[in-house]
């Protein structure tokens, strides 16, 4: 259980935000009045007070709403939260989005002291249900009512793409099939083909967002410009051989050509991130060789399923 320190905002994005006596939370939006509204996923922004509290034992005169957040709550370790998970105050319900966010400019408050807390502590969520909020409000962490859809995101790696002389037609085909599948694909990029773009994007979608699943396309053939495997190799924390494997054995039925491909899959966290061809036809058809099984290997990420062992 935790409690609600403080409420705040400001009219314009870029600046500070300023505590204010109440905050009227709406949904698919965030808070009422706020800069930062919006149909996105980082509708209100969290912070705690004890993370706040430390913050200023370094010498930092920081008050609330300095970070840029929307509320501070007392009780809550927010970025030891999983991103799915539920908070209700009142009857406001938020859902936590994401942890921590990319610092592109650094703050007033990293300029004058040489850090801030928001881009590692901060978290972000959007309104499921509105209402209104009070400072002193109890907030609790509550369970959700049957299983959260796998969230997924789509990267198409393609130079000439990225340059608009192409038009991207597998991120939109690979998008169709995970949402018949009952995916929720919350982001969709498309990237220049490059190592270092593809991994900053990888790290953010798996420790920030924290989806379920990453399905990328191009960049994994023999070209100068490919290094989509690499990239993918690069941010894994743990290796996922066997649908590669899988999706060459079976694409080898097609085309001969199928052994040419460097395509690789790995496991980021709790993230599992697969390389796709750069055709629409052959993504398609390297999805019919793993759409049916990855669910478990996905649940097990979660830790929501058993062992494989039967008795």
């Amino acid at each position: 259980m935790g409690k609600i320190e403080a409420i705040c905002k400001s009219t314009v994005r870029g600046v500070q935000k300023r505590p204010v006596a109440e905050g009227t939370f709406v949904v698919d939006w965030g808070l009422e009045g706020d800069a930062h509204g919006g149909h996105w996923h980082r509708q209100v922004s969290l912070l705690s007070r004890e993370r706040i509290e430390a913050f200023r034992q370094k010498g930092a005169d920081v008050a609330y709403g300095d970070f840029g957040e929307n509320l501070v709550v007392s009780g809550f370790d927010f970025a030891t939260l999983p991103v799915g998970t539920l908070l209700r105050c009142g009857t406001v319900v938020l859902e936590m989005t994401q942890i921590g966010k990319e610092c592109h400019s650094h703050c007033a408050i990293y300029q004058a002291v040489g850090d801030c807390i928001m881009p590692r502590e901060g978290v972000f969520a959007r309104v499921l249900q509105g209402g209104v909020i009070h400072p002193g409000d109890e907030m609790e962490r509550v369970e959700r009512q049957g299983k959260r859809p796998y969230q997924a995101a789509v990267i198409t790696l393609s130079d000439k793409g990225s340059q608009g002389l192409r038009c991207d037609e597998s991120g939109p085909v690979i998008t169709r099939r995970l949402e018949e599948q009952g995916y929720e694909v919350v982001e969709a990029l498309l990237l220049p083909d490059g190592e270092q773009p593809l991994c900053k994007e990888l790290c953010r979608l798996a420790d920030q967002r924290q989806v379920d699943l990453i399905l990328t396309t191009g960049g994994t053939g023999f070209g100068p410009r490919d290094v989509t495997p690499e990239a993918t190799l690069a941010v894994a924390t743990r290796q996922m051989p066997g649908i590669g494997e899988a999706i060459r054995a079976a694409s080898m039925a097609i085309t001969e050509r199928a052994m040419l491909s460097r395509a690789a899959s790995v496991i980021r966290g709790k993230t599992l991130i697969i390389n796709l061809p750069g055709s629409p036809k052959a993504c398609s058809e390297c999805m019919d060789v793993f759409m049916h099984t990855i669910p478990h290997g996905l649940d097990l990420l979660r830790g929501q399923a058993g062992e494989c062992a039967r008795t």
